[in-house]
């Protein structure tokens, strides 16, 4: 895993101190080492920070070219079938091509020379960004892996090309100093992350996942985008070649899939280990890697002191049912509070999934022992496991058979008492009393997509029915809910209803000064046709939620402390497969990732993972109310959001009065308002002290020039 940077400018002369400054930014990424070119009769300039994984020698150093010169390639990121790659080069050249080292890199040039750059993307497996310079045509292709796992920006800064692994290296090129879009920081504050192929910047662009960006001539600002892997046609074509067997043939196939995954992603010459919760996911990924291992995994995982936020004792006892060697750590609350100052440096533009914070930390965790560390993330999107896929459709489904007239009356009842109350009211009725309370309650399981860090379905119903329903775990944020509930009746439709799941602010964006055109929001450019709505929100997360919030997530996260997290379940064999399934061996019932529950139940016995998963989250409303009410009151006061210009000071007082006076948690609309406003303090300083952003009307850049699509 590393960090690339460069810049083409035909008119450069002396290329050291802005790739320098650049590869310098990215220096977490990439501790090993540091390697740099130029082009000069171009003005061509590439660099890298290595964090050596594969042939740690300086062999696998970059930039790195290939046999005959024609390509250099600085690469971030894993190629896991490196091996047969290079093995099908020795035949085709028969055995001529002159390999000299054993990283990945190598072969990756070697298949390029060998196959063509497309063919050879083709036929990697693995996560991965790179830039690559034809130096016999003059052109740099720009290329992200299949569903966006590595990170890739570019600009125009005048008729100069940048280009990184993060905003900070592109911020690192002298001169540069992009505006804020408020278009996208309207549709961070509604979904805590800035989504699509835009970023907080103006000008400044993510490659898309599955996308190769072409570039012939700076002076011209034009790209070519060329998509090299569309999740859509991977659906289009698991519904048209739909699995045939039956279920226990299906959980045969899906289980060697995984094997294969986890055990290519077991190849390392440095010290490797997984990430532990105890949950569905990351059980599934430590038994298959223990199951091919000779010896102990390392295993890490999170706790925190307050008991209802706690998975540590779970995942220790699944650590010792499978044998590996577990590291735990019970977490403070101080512990976890000393990670918000480092937020906006970690995550370069604003980012407020409040679960970074205990990524972060067992990242850091994992560090001290490993320097890989496979990851059950992806789970939930590949294999329905979001309570928006198990509960959605049938909300959906409630909320259209009422009349408008109705639902409009029963949003405001469900209005009339707080969230406290409402919780208070449940209490004293107790279980015995409630058995529609506790439908309502399992429905309003649904909605916890609100709360970052509680997105997995709870349980089977087996567990469900062993734990009673009304303790003080269980009641917590159930008025919240219900207050959700009510904001969620008047839906429209049902991609209405999705977006406002998937939203902590749905009205974020009329806090924002200036705003003249709609906030920049998540979308996908076709829709396959699926045979259920939870598909459809399923393939939504893949192609949105996914790479705009969790793998940035950990991305950041995990090379902020220089760990190469891995993600076997993103494999893309796999998720085609998934897509082959019938929906109702993904979510059946109120159960979300059957099929992926089938295969792991093969490895460890049921009632060790199946029980209501609690999840680390972090308790936001409470800090801000206490531990951190200091530190938000300095970033939210009236006189200073008015001196910076980005936001309307009224409706983020009247929130966080809300919040404070308890009628309603507000924790997390306020926590996408205080990472914005860290953010720009840390990053931004001089125009968190002043006025900043650009006056109505002044015209600014917008979409770049786009040639060739296809």
């Amino acid at each position: 895993m590393c960090g690339l940077a460069g810049f083409w400018d035909r008119r450069c002369v002396r290329f050291e101190p802005a790739i320098f400054a650049m590869t310098n930014a990215l220096r977490h990424r990439g501790p090993d080492g540091a390697g740099y070119w130029f082009d000069g009769r171009h003005g061509l300039a590439l660099g890298h920070r290595r964090l050596a994984i594969l042939d740690c020698s300086d062999r696998g150093r970059q930039p790195m070219f290939s046999a005959d010169g024609r390509w250099a390639l600085v690469y971030n990121g894993e190629v896991y079938n490196f091996a047969e790659l290079k093995a099908r080069v020795l035949e085709v050249t028969r055995g001529s091509y002159p390999f000299v080292g054993g990283s990945d890199t190598e072969v990756i040039l070697g298949a390029v020379q060998t196959f063509g750059l497309e063919e050879s993307l083709r036929q990697m497996v693995g996560m991965f960004a790179m830039a690559l310079w034809d130096r016999e045509r003059a052109e740099l292709h720009l290329v992200r892996d299949r569903v966006g796992i590595k990170p890739l920006y570019w600009a125009w800064h005048g008729q100069v090309l940048l280009f990184g692994s993060e905003l900070k290296a592109l911020r690192g090129y002298p001169g540069f100093d992009p505006q804020i879009d408020r278009r996208a920081l309207a549709g961070f504050l509604g979904r805590s992350a800035v989504g699509g192929a835009h970023t907080i910047y103006e000008g400044v662009y993510k490659v898309r996942p599955g996308a190769m960006l072409t570039i012939r001539d700076p002076g011209n600002a034009r790209v070519e985008e060329h998509r090299w892997w569309r999740a859509e046609e991977v659906v289009a074509l698991g519904v048209r070649s739909p699995f045939m067997g039956d279920e226990e043939q299906a959980t045969d196939e899906l289980e060697r899939e995984l094997r294969r995954a986890v055990g290519q992603r077991m190849v390392a010459d440095v010290p490797l280990g997984a990430f532990l919760s105890g949950g569905i996911d990351s059980t599934t990924v430590v038994a298959l890697m223990q199951a091919q291992s000779g010896r102990p995994i390392q295993t890490f995982s999170i706790g925190n002191a307050r008991a209802r936020y706690n998975e540590a004792d779970d995942a220790a006892r699944v650590a010792r049912f499978l044998g590996t060697e577990h590291t735990s750590l019970i977490v403070e609350p101080a512990d976890a509070l000393a990670v918000i100052d480092r937020l906006p440096t970690l995550y370069d533009e604003p980012f407020a999934d409040a679960s970074q914070i205990p990524t972060f930390l067992v990242s850091e965790l994992a560090r001290q022992k490993v320097t890989v560390a496979l990851s059950g993330d992806g789970g939930d999107e590949v294999f329905g496991g979001y309570n928006r896929h198990v509960w959605g459709p049938p909300i959906w489904e409630g909320i259209s058979r009422v009349p408008a007239p109705l639902r409009e009356q029963v949003g405001r009842a469900l209005l009339w008492l707080s969230p406290g109350q409402w919780e208070a009211l449940f209490a004293s009725l107790g279980e015995g009393a409630l058995s529609p309370g506790i439908k309502a309650r399992r429905l309003l399981e649904g909605l916890r997509e609100r709360v970052p860090g509680a997105t997995s379905t709870t349980s089977s119903p087996a567990s469900s029915s062993a734990e009673p329903p009304f303790t003080p775990g269980r009641l917590r944020l159930i008025g919240d809910k219900l207050h959700k509930l009510a904001e969620l009746l008047d839906t429209p439709d049902a991609e209405d209803l999705y977006r406002r799941l998937l939203a902590n602010w749905p009205a974020g964006h009329q806090a924002v000064r200036d705003l003249q055109e709609p906030p920049r929001t998540w979308s996908w450019e076709q829709e396959p046709q699926v045979a259920s709505l939870a598909e459809r929100w399923m393939f939504r997360d893949l192609v949105g939620y996914l790479p705009d919030d969790i793998l940035t997530k950990v991305d950041r996260a995990s090379m902020g402390v220089s760990l190469e997290a891995r993600v076997p379940l993103l494999d893309h064999r796999v998720v085609a497969f998934a897509w082959r399934l019938p929906s109702g061996m993904k979510v059946r019932g109120r159960e979300g990732k059957h099929i992926l529950r089938r295969v792991l139940y093969r490895y460890v016995p049921r009632a060790l993972v199946e029980r209501p998963k609690m999840g680390f989250g972090v308790p936001l409303d409470a800090w801000l109310r206490a531990e951190l009410r200091p530190w938000a009151e300095e970033l939210l006061r009236p006189e200073r959001l008015e001196r910076e210009g980005f936001l309307h000071p009224e409706p983020v007082r009247a929130i966080w009065r809300e919040h404070l006076s308890g009628r309603r948690s507000r924790a997390y609309e306020l926590w996408n308002v205080l990472m914005f406003q860290a953010w720009l303090e840390r990053q931004h300083p001089t125009r968190s002290r002043r006025a900043a952003g650009h006056p109505p009307g002044l015209m600014r850049q917008d979409a770049p020039s786009m040639v060739g699509r296809r």
